[in-house]
C-alpha cells in the first residue's frame, strides 16, 4: 500500500505547522520517498530527536504506507 507525497507532506505539516518540507519519490512507487524537513521546532533538538519528531507526525505509517524515508532535518 503506498502513500500520496502530498499525504506525507500534510502528515508533517500537521505536527510541525511552520515547517519547510522538500519530497521527492525516489522510484516513483509511493513507497520510497527522500525528505528535508526544516522547522523552527528543531532547535535545541538532537539529529535524532529531530528525526523522531517527523516519524512520529506519520502516526505509524512507517514501515505499512509507507516503505523508505530518507530523511534530512534542519532549521529554517
Amino acid at each position: 500500500m503506498a502513500m500520496d507525497a502530498a499525504e506525507l507532506e500534510r502528515l508533517i505539516k500537521e505536527a510541525l505547522p511552520d515547517a519547510i518540507v522538500a519530497i521527492e519519490d525516489l522510484r516513483g512507487d509511493g513507497d520510497h520517498y527522500a525528505a528535508l524537513v526544516k522547522s523552527q521546532a528543531f532547535a535545541g533538538k538532537t539529529r535524532i530527536q529531530q528525526h523522531q519528531m517527523v516519524y512520529q507526525a506519520l502516526r505509524g505509517r512507517m514501515g505499512d504506507e509507507l516503505h523508505a524515508l530518507a530523511l534530512q532535518t534542519a532549521l529554517p
